[in-house]
């Protein structure tokens, strides 16, 4: 029966991450309704604290593009961009890595996509190499972001199951940032090697020849300068990183916060009252139209992300808790022995859900109950990034298609594939690094 509803469950999230979109979470809906109605499992509990707190974050983020600030932040990283194309294949990882550390999601990225292939096929550099290592350092950049789902969750999962530790998000970030960061720069060295030159490349040549295709590729420049902004939009991206800093500052010094029987406001529920409050200032200083925030992308795509996390949590949650006992006792000896070895399975499964939040929720409870100590699963916490490895994911098909030199694919056989080796080398930098850098602190 244990191997039987694994397969349920493996089975609902791969179809679901097949369909993509809402569909993970839904059609984990029906692997939950197989395992309560027809095996008679208990419901596990889904997880609400985090849901509403990313709903809080999506939201603000959500009002922030809707009032011009994140065309704002986008504006200063391409001119920071155009004025350094000879290191774009440097730079453009680390800006789309702090896009994604201030707004909480790797979305932000689709903008700027297509103004670091046109500055790299400008400048002659082969856009493969700043493209591909960009589109995954975006998504690297979510377990360093104090609003992030998997940050939260493993904070808030941590805490619950040691109330006495008092884990921070800026301890989080203390080891995730450093280690993010040493593993984009390891695979943006690499990357500023890889494939051929472009006057060397046969493909990219013939392209070249052609006067359809040259006019694709050249005639036109891919940029957001030229958009005109509200003149409030420099207000909004200053609301927002203020409710940033305050939750740092809030987190880092709980006693400052209003106290209840002895103990300070929670940090979840503190997350969610400065998003909601920044959320609506902006909303009446700085003319952020509510209807443009329900159908922007950022919105749109953190509302996705919450019915997935909704589902898969909720399913991974009653599987769990009904053979806590059997996996303890199997995997027992396994985990005393080699605790990190842990990297691998929240690797595995990120493969398969799509979504950094979602690993930490559906596997970051077993881990704890297994025994293995906090500051090796925080160590670790980059490897819950492993959705590059088939390349399925919106961000990298996009990069693809931003790409008109052609040389950023999706290759013959899936997984020989642009994003792979970039992928490999930054998650193994970071999670080593990170390992590392939380058994020497903690």
């Amino acid at each position: 029966m244990i191997i039987v509803q694994l397969l349920i469950v493996l089975l609902a999230l791969y179809v679901g991450s097949r369909y993509g979109s809402i569909a993970l979470g839904v059609i984990s809906g029906i692997g939950l309704a197989v395992l309560v109605f027809a095996f008679g499992l208990k419901p596990g509990t889904p997880p609400t604290d985090v849901i509403y707190i990313i709903i809080a974050a999506v939201t603000c983020a959500g009002v922030l593009q809707a009032g011009g600030g994140m065309d704002f932040m986008i504006q200063i990283t391409e001119k920071f961009l155009r004025a350094h194309p000879e290191r774009i294949t440097f730079y453009a990882p680390f800006c789309t890595f702090f896009l994604t550390v201030l707004v909480g999601t790797g979305h932000v990225v689709y903008t700027l996509m297509p103004i670091i292939a046109d500055i790299s096929l400008k400048k002659g550099i082969r856009p493969e190499r700043p493209c591909a290592v960009a589109s995954v350092a975006s998504q690297v950049g979510i377990t360093c972001s104090p609003i992030a789902a998997a940050v939260v969750s493993f904070v808030t999962i941590t805490n619950t199951k040691m109330p006495e530790l008092g884990l921070t998000i800026p301890q989080v970030l203390m080891i995730t940032i450093p280690a993010c960061l040493c593993g984009i720069f390891a695979a943006a060295l690499f990357s500023s090697k890889r494939g051929l030159d472009l006057d060397k490349d046969p493909k990219y040549q013939a392209r070249l020849a052609d006067p359809e295709l040259k006019e694709y590729m050249f005639g036109s420049t891919a940029t957001t300068l030229d958009k005109k902004l509200p003149a409030t939009a420099k207000a909004s991206v200053l609301l927002f990183l203020t409710a940033l800093a305050v939750i740092v500052i809030l987190a880092t010094f709980p006693a400052l916060l209003p106290h209840y029987d002895g103990k300070p406001l929670k940090m979840n529920l503190v997350i969610q009252i400065v998003m909601l409050t920044v959320a609506g200032l902006m909303i009446l200083t700085c003319k952020a139209e509510p209807k443009k925030v329900v159908s922007g992308s950022v919105w749109q795509a953190g509302m996705v992300a919450v019915v997935a996390i909704y589902g898969i949590a909720w399913l991974s949650d009653t599987y769990f808790a009904a053979y806590k006992g059997e996996m303890m006792t199997a995997m027992k000896d396994i985990v005393n022995a080699y605790p990190w070895a842990i990297a691998f399975v929240l690797f595995a499964v990120s493969v398969l859900i799509n979504t950094q939040g979602g690993v930490v929720l559906a596997i970051m409870p077993l881990a704890y109950d297994l025994g293995i100590p906090w500051y090796v699963l925080l160590g670790v916490l980059p490897s819950v990034y492993g959705y590059f490895f088939i390349p399925n994911y919106p961000s990298d098909i996009a990069t693809v298609n931003f790409d008109r030199s052609g040389t950023t694919v999706i290759g013959k056989y899936l997984l020989n594939h642009s994003f792979m080796i970039p992928g490999l080398i930054s998650v193994t930098v970071s999670t080593i690094i990170g390992y590392l850098l939380a058994n020497f602190i903690y």
